[in-house]
């Protein structure tokens, strides 16, 4: 594999998971990254051996010595931010959700496909083992049809009014940040989107989604029975229900495992961990091969589907009236 040279734009806390997988790695070099924050960079670059800092980010992009840029930013800057790097020829992994709406995405990805650059958007949850092995199990139909998914991502704590989940000019609330990955589950189970959406949610006092539910209809009258919110705990759990039995995955959005349980037989654990800082290797590795291969986007995530999943999230704000600034 081509040695990959990457920058970070934006080094808050989701940086330091990238930087700590990307150092697990035996391939690939953490070379550069750019926080707008003064002395974030620098105390970013002191914990995790980079070379290079940067104070903007028209600095990181342009810096010829960098080929591809991993963007940690706020969701409202990610269009801007990917933008910029594609602008400079640089491979973009970005993290979710790729962009604040569909019509941004859909921009992107012109755009990238125009320049010949590598693009993808960063759900680590599509790369992990315990996924893989899940997509094999359902593909030799080791649960009979599947015709039920649930999974929830709930979270609590203390956060302001100007933390990222509810603040709404970062394009905060539930749905962006932890519900994609309950719809990004339904996706992986059953391959295709949504023929009928219905949901609700609950409007903060910020004005974003505090709490949201959704159920999707599929052909065939398969469903998917969502959730997501920051304002309580519950359980992170998928759970896949088939004709002959049912799979649960623990934690689904960081699987390591699969709990299944198939008819007329006792219930099987299959177990695929991976270290404390190897959470994003998965995904970075993936990156890095399909650029070495001249790659411009992902078989495990292909563009179409971070825009699929887009139009998705577009559905659910425009049923709840949430818009952000500039849409």
């Amino acid at each position: 594999m081509q040695e990959i040279r990457w920058g970070i734009m934006g080094c808050g806390g989701i940086a330091h998971m990238f930087a700590d997988s990307l150092n697990a790695l035996d391939e690939g070099i953490l070379l550069a990254g750019a926080s707008r924050t003064p002395g974030r960079a620098q105390a970013f670059a002191k914990e995790h051996g980079m070379e290079r800092v940067y104070t903007d980010y028209e600095s990181l992009a342009t810096d010829p010595e960098v080929n591809a840029v991993y963007i940690a930013t706020t969701h409202n800057f990610h269009f801007e931010n990917a933008m910029l790097c594609l602008e400079n020829g640089k491979h973009v992994l970005c993290e979710k959700p790729f962009t604040v709406n569909a019509a941004q995405t859909k921009e992107l990805i012109a755009f990238a496909r125009e320049k010949n650059l590598f693009m993808m958007e960063a759900v680590w949850t599509r790369f992990l083992p315990a996924i893989g092995k899940l997509r094999e199990l359902l593909a030799e139909g080791a649960i009979g049809e599947v015709l039920t998914v649930k999974a929830d991502f709930s979270i609590t704590g203390e956060f302001s009014a100007e933390h990222r989940l509810k603040n709404k000019a970062l394009a905060g609330g539930a749905l962006l940040d932890l519900g994609i990955y309950p719809i990004t589950f339904a996706a992986i189970v059953f391959g295709e989107q949504p023929v009928r959406i219905q949901s609700s949610a609950v409007i903060g006092e910020t004005g974003v989604d505090d709490r949201s539910f959704f159920l999707f209809d599929y052909e065939g009258g398969r469903r998917a029975q969502l959730s997501s919110a920051f304002t309580h705990h519950a359980p992170s759990e998928g759970i896949v229900c088939g004709t002959k039995g049912y799979i649960r995955v623990p934690v689904f959005h960081a699987a390591q495992e699969l709990h299944i349980h198939r008819e007329g037989r006792a219930p099987e654990i299959l177990k695929r961990p991976y270290g404390d800082n190897e959470n994003f290797t998965f995904e970075i590795t993936e990156a890095m091969e399909c650029i070495a291969a001249g790659k411009i986007e992902s078989d495990i995530l292909p563009l179409s589907e971070t825009l699929a999943v887009m139009q998705t999230m577009d559905i659910l704000r425009a049923q709840w009236g949430l818009k952000y600034e500039g849409e």
